[in-house]
Protein backbone atom coordinates (compact mmCIF):
# COMPACT_ATOMS: atom_id res chain seq x y z
CA UNK A 1 0.00 0.00 0.00
CA UNK A 2 1.43 3.36 -1.04
CA UNK A 3 1.36 6.66 0.85
CA UNK A 4 1.28 9.74 -1.38
CA UNK A 5 -0.70 12.06 0.87
CA UNK A 6 1.06 12.46 4.24
CA UNK A 7 3.11 15.45 3.18
CA UNK A 8 0.06 17.46 2.08
CA UNK A 9 -2.60 16.10 4.40
CA UNK A 10 -4.04 19.53 5.27
CA UNK A 11 -4.50 20.42 1.59
CA UNK A 12 -6.01 16.99 0.97
CA UNK A 13 -8.46 17.39 3.86
CA UNK A 14 -9.51 20.87 2.74
CA UNK A 15 -10.20 20.27 -0.94
CA UNK A 16 -11.25 16.66 -1.50
CA UNK A 17 -14.85 16.32 -2.77
CA UNK A 18 -17.45 14.59 -0.60
CA UNK A 19 -19.57 11.65 -1.73
CA UNK A 20 -23.33 11.83 -2.34
CA UNK A 21 -25.84 10.39 0.10
CA UNK A 22 -27.46 8.44 -2.73
CA UNK A 23 -24.34 6.27 -3.04
CA UNK A 24 -24.39 5.40 0.65
CA UNK A 25 -28.12 4.72 0.60
CA UNK A 26 -27.72 2.28 -2.27
CA UNK A 27 -25.02 0.40 -0.38
CA UNK A 28 -26.98 0.43 2.88
CA UNK A 29 -30.06 -1.14 1.33
CA UNK A 30 -28.02 -4.30 0.65
CA UNK A 31 -26.70 -4.61 4.21
CA UNK A 32 -27.84 -7.24 6.68
CA UNK A 33 -26.82 -5.20 9.73
CA UNK A 34 -25.41 -1.79 10.63
CA UNK A 35 -23.37 -2.78 13.62
CA UNK A 36 -19.69 -2.32 12.81
CA UNK A 37 -17.96 -0.82 9.76
CA UNK A 38 -14.34 -0.48 8.67
CA UNK A 39 -13.33 2.44 6.47
CA UNK A 40 -9.99 1.45 4.99
CA UNK A 41 -7.57 4.17 3.82
CA UNK A 42 -9.84 6.70 5.47
CA UNK A 43 -7.72 9.75 4.63
CA UNK A 44 -9.46 12.75 6.18
CA UNK A 45 -12.20 10.50 7.57
CA UNK A 46 -15.06 11.84 5.49
CA UNK A 47 -16.51 8.39 4.78
CA UNK A 48 -16.01 7.32 8.39
CA UNK A 49 -17.86 10.42 9.56
CA UNK A 50 -20.85 9.60 7.38
CA UNK A 51 -20.84 5.96 8.46
CA UNK A 52 -20.76 7.03 12.11
CA UNK A 53 -24.30 8.36 11.75
CA UNK A 54 -25.58 4.93 10.73
CA UNK A 55 -23.35 2.37 12.50
CA UNK A 56 -22.82 1.71 16.18
CA UNK A 57 -19.05 1.48 15.71
CA UNK A 58 -16.79 2.65 12.89
CA UNK A 59 -13.13 1.69 12.66
CA UNK A 60 -11.12 3.89 10.32
CA UNK A 61 -7.53 3.19 9.33
CA UNK A 62 -4.87 4.83 7.23
CA UNK A 63 -1.14 4.31 6.81
CA UNK A 64 -0.61 8.04 7.37
CA UNK A 65 -0.73 9.45 10.89
CA UNK A 66 -0.64 12.93 9.34
CA UNK A 67 -3.87 12.17 7.52
CA UNK A 68 -5.50 10.96 10.72
CA UNK A 69 -4.35 14.09 12.53
CA UNK A 70 -6.57 16.07 10.14
CA UNK A 71 -9.53 13.68 10.23
CA UNK A 72 -13.08 14.33 11.39
CA UNK A 73 -13.81 13.06 14.88
CA UNK A 74 -16.96 11.47 16.30
CA UNK A 75 -17.40 9.52 19.52
CA UNK A 76 -18.02 6.22 17.74
CA UNK A 77 -15.14 6.48 15.24
CA UNK A 78 -12.00 4.59 16.26
CA UNK A 79 -8.97 5.76 14.26
CA UNK A 80 -5.70 3.86 14.00
CA UNK A 81 -2.67 3.58 11.74
CA UNK A 82 -2.74 0.36 9.73
CA UNK A 83 -2.07 -0.97 6.28
CA UNK A 84 -4.95 -2.26 4.21
CA UNK A 85 -3.41 -5.68 3.83
CA UNK A 86 -2.77 -6.57 7.48
CA UNK A 87 -4.97 -5.27 10.29
CA UNK A 88 -5.40 -5.89 14.03
CA UNK A 89 -9.10 -6.69 13.70
CA UNK A 90 -10.88 -9.87 14.79
CA UNK A 91 -12.19 -12.54 12.47
CA UNK A 92 -15.70 -11.85 11.15
CA UNK A 93 -15.87 -8.44 12.83
CA UNK A 94 -17.45 -6.17 10.20
CA UNK A 95 -20.82 -5.72 8.52
CA UNK A 96 -19.44 -3.27 5.95
CA UNK A 97 -15.96 -2.51 4.61
CA UNK A 98 -15.48 0.64 2.55
CA UNK A 99 -12.60 1.88 0.41
CA UNK A 100 -12.98 5.29 -1.24
CA UNK A 101 -10.56 6.34 -3.99
CA UNK A 102 -7.82 4.04 -2.69
CA UNK A 103 -8.24 0.43 -3.90
CA UNK A 104 -5.79 1.07 -6.74
CA UNK A 105 -2.98 1.70 -4.23
CA UNK A 106 -3.33 -1.68 -2.48
CA UNK A 107 -1.79 -5.08 -2.89
CA UNK A 108 -5.26 -6.31 -3.73
CA UNK A 109 -4.67 -10.05 -3.35
CA UNK A 110 -3.51 -9.55 0.23
CA UNK A 111 -6.26 -7.02 0.91
CA UNK A 112 -8.97 -9.38 -0.33
CA UNK A 113 -7.62 -12.14 1.91
CA UNK A 114 -7.87 -9.77 4.87
CA UNK A 115 -11.38 -8.69 3.87
CA UNK A 116 -12.53 -12.30 3.79
CA UNK A 117 -11.03 -12.85 7.24
CA UNK A 118 -12.55 -9.85 9.03
CA UNK A 119 -15.83 -9.48 7.15
CA UNK A 120 -18.86 -11.30 8.52
CA UNK A 121 -20.50 -13.87 6.23
CA UNK A 122 -22.84 -11.93 3.97
CA UNK A 123 -21.25 -8.57 4.77
CA UNK A 124 -20.31 -6.11 2.03
CA UNK A 125 -17.15 -4.69 0.51
CA UNK A 126 -17.78 -1.36 -1.23
CA UNK A 127 -14.89 0.13 -3.19
CA UNK A 128 -15.44 3.26 -5.22
CA UNK A 129 -13.58 6.07 -6.89
CA UNK A 130 -14.25 9.05 -9.08
CA UNK A 131 -13.12 10.01 -12.55
CA UNK A 132 -11.70 13.29 -13.80
CA UNK A 133 -14.09 16.16 -13.21
CA UNK A 134 -16.03 18.00 -15.87
CA UNK A 135 -17.41 21.55 -15.87
CA UNK A 136 -17.83 22.76 -19.45
CA UNK A 137 -16.00 21.98 -22.71
CA UNK A 138 -13.60 24.93 -22.57
CA UNK A 139 -12.53 24.42 -18.96
CA UNK A 140 -12.52 20.64 -19.31
CA UNK A 141 -9.96 20.90 -22.11
CA UNK A 142 -7.66 23.04 -19.98
CA UNK A 143 -7.87 20.65 -17.04
CA UNK A 144 -7.36 17.60 -19.25
CA UNK A 145 -4.20 19.18 -20.68
CA UNK A 146 -2.95 19.84 -17.15
CA UNK A 147 -3.83 16.29 -16.08
CA UNK A 148 -2.31 14.61 -19.14
CA UNK A 149 0.63 16.78 -20.14
CA UNK A 150 1.70 18.98 -17.24
CA UNK A 151 1.50 16.51 -14.35
CA UNK A 152 0.84 13.41 -16.45
CA UNK A 153 4.40 12.03 -16.15
CA UNK A 154 4.17 12.32 -12.37
CA UNK A 155 1.17 10.04 -11.87
CA UNK A 156 1.85 6.63 -10.37
CA UNK A 157 1.10 3.70 -12.68
CA UNK A 158 -1.79 2.75 -10.39
CA UNK A 159 -3.65 5.84 -11.60
CA UNK A 160 -4.45 3.94 -14.80
CA UNK A 161 -6.82 1.76 -12.79
CA UNK A 162 -8.80 4.89 -11.91
CA UNK A 163 -8.85 5.95 -15.56
CA UNK A 164 -10.24 2.49 -16.34
CA UNK A 165 -12.88 3.00 -13.61
CA UNK A 166 -11.75 -0.16 -11.76
CA UNK A 167 -13.22 -2.28 -14.55
CA UNK A 168 -9.94 -4.17 -15.00
CA UNK A 169 -9.44 -4.87 -11.29
CA UNK A 170 -10.04 -8.44 -10.14
CA UNK A 171 -12.89 -8.54 -7.62
CA UNK A 172 -13.37 -12.04 -6.13
CA UNK A 173 -16.79 -11.50 -4.57
CA UNK A 174 -20.41 -12.02 -5.55
CA UNK A 175 -20.93 -8.68 -7.20
CA UNK A 176 -23.87 -6.30 -6.96
CA UNK A 177 -24.22 -3.98 -9.94
CA UNK A 178 -24.22 -0.35 -8.85
CA UNK A 179 -25.92 2.36 -10.93
CA UNK A 180 -23.95 5.47 -11.89
CA UNK A 181 -23.64 8.22 -9.31
CA UNK A 182 -21.82 11.52 -9.39
CA UNK A 183 -20.38 14.11 -7.06
CA UNK A 184 -21.96 17.45 -7.99
CA UNK A 185 -20.61 20.53 -6.23
CA UNK A 186 -20.55 24.28 -6.75
CA UNK A 187 -16.97 25.51 -6.58
CA UNK A 188 -15.14 28.77 -7.02
CA UNK A 189 -11.98 28.79 -9.11
CA UNK A 190 -9.99 29.00 -5.89
CA UNK A 191 -11.52 25.77 -4.64
CA UNK A 192 -10.80 24.05 -7.95
CA UNK A 193 -7.15 25.11 -7.94
CA UNK A 194 -6.85 23.92 -4.33
CA UNK A 195 -8.19 20.55 -5.44
CA UNK A 196 -5.72 20.40 -8.34
CA UNK A 197 -2.92 21.14 -5.89
CA UNK A 198 -4.04 18.20 -3.72
CA UNK A 199 -3.31 15.71 -6.52
CA UNK A 200 -0.43 13.38 -5.73
CA UNK A 201 1.02 14.06 -9.19
CA UNK A 202 0.96 17.80 -8.56
CA UNK A 203 2.75 17.36 -5.25
CA UNK A 204 5.36 15.15 -6.90
CA UNK A 205 5.86 17.81 -9.61
CA UNK A 206 6.37 20.49 -6.93
CA UNK A 207 8.84 18.34 -5.02
CA UNK A 208 10.94 17.62 -8.10
CA UNK A 209 10.81 21.05 -9.75
CA UNK A 210 10.30 23.51 -6.86
CA UNK A 211 7.54 25.15 -8.92
CA UNK A 212 3.78 24.91 -8.41
CA UNK A 213 2.28 24.03 -11.81
CA UNK A 214 -1.19 25.04 -10.63
CA UNK A 215 -0.19 28.71 -10.83
CA UNK A 216 0.06 28.59 -14.62
CA UNK A 217 -3.16 26.66 -15.16
CA UNK A 218 -4.97 29.02 -12.78
CA UNK A 219 -3.96 31.98 -14.94
CA UNK A 220 -5.38 30.23 -17.98
CA UNK A 221 -8.60 29.32 -16.18
CA UNK A 222 -9.16 32.90 -15.00
CA UNK A 223 -9.79 33.89 -18.61
CA UNK A 224 -12.95 31.77 -18.46
CA UNK A 225 -13.84 31.91 -14.76
CA UNK A 226 -14.29 35.27 -12.98
CA UNK A 227 -13.07 35.53 -9.39
CA UNK A 228 -15.79 34.68 -6.88
CA UNK A 229 -18.08 33.03 -9.42
CA UNK A 230 -19.19 29.47 -8.71
CA UNK A 231 -19.60 26.75 -11.30
CA UNK A 232 -21.07 23.26 -11.16
CA UNK A 233 -18.30 20.67 -10.97
CA UNK A 234 -19.18 17.00 -11.54
CA UNK A 235 -17.15 13.87 -10.83
CA UNK A 236 -18.53 10.57 -12.19
CA UNK A 237 -18.37 7.83 -9.53
CA UNK A 238 -17.58 4.19 -10.28
CA UNK A 239 -18.19 1.45 -7.70
CA UNK A 240 -17.44 -2.22 -7.10
CA UNK A 241 -19.80 -3.71 -4.52
CA UNK A 242 -19.49 -7.31 -3.42
CA UNK A 243 -20.88 -9.77 -0.88
CA UNK A 244 -18.18 -11.24 1.37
Amino acid sequence: MKDYFSNHSKIYASFRPTYPEALYHFIFQHLKNKGTAWDCATGNGQVAQYLSKHFAHVYATDISQQQLDNAFHENNIHYSVSTAEKTPFDNQQFDLITVAQALHWFNRDQFYTEVKRIGKPGSLLAAWGYALLYINPVIDEIILDFYTNTVGPYWDDARRLVEQEYKTIAFPFEEIIVPPFSIDVHWTLEHLTGYLESWSATQKFIKQNAINPVDAVAENLRKHWPTGETKMVSFPIFTRLGII
